[in-house]
């Protein structure tokens, strides 16, 4: 489906922890996306409930998806991971899930089940005491 929500995410900056020294003392390079789901244009209204079903781990209260990046040095790289992430995880969430078809089993396959089971009966048989 590919939608891209870069426009719809409120995005926060704050100092990154770790290490790195002086620039990060300095510098806001942290990047924290909350994405209101419920206020989207580009989502339908049944798309907004399948993303609260299977999203409901990463929605907060608010109904915020949120996510947040400090892996890279500079403000820019992580605010476009956190548009990836936000991204990646709607766009997995409204994936068609493809329907199993139910089949039978094939003869072989019931046929090397009951062997089995037999050989297990069998063994089991052999465990027992004799009586004489």
């Amino acid at each position: 489906m590919k939608l891209d929500f870069s426009k719809e995410i409120i995005f926060k900056t704050a100092r990154s922890g770790g290490k790195g020294g002086q620039n990060v003392n300095k510098v806001e390079s942290m990047v924290e996306g909350n994405l209101h789901i419920d206020d989207s244009i580009l989502l339908s209204s049944e798309q907004k409930k399948t993303l609260h079903w299977k999203l409901a781990n990463k929605v907060n209260a608010g109904g915020f998806l949120q996510t947040k990046s400090q892996v890279h040095r500079s403000q820019l790289e992580n605010k476009e991971e956190v548009i990836e992430k936000i991204n990646a995880w709607i766009d997995q969430a409204l994936k068609e899930e493809k329907k199993r078809i139910a089949t039978k089993p094939t003869k072989n396959s019931r046929e090397k089940r009951i062997t089995s089971k037999k050989i297990k009966g069998e063994i089991k048989d052999a465990r027992k005491k004799v009586d004489w």
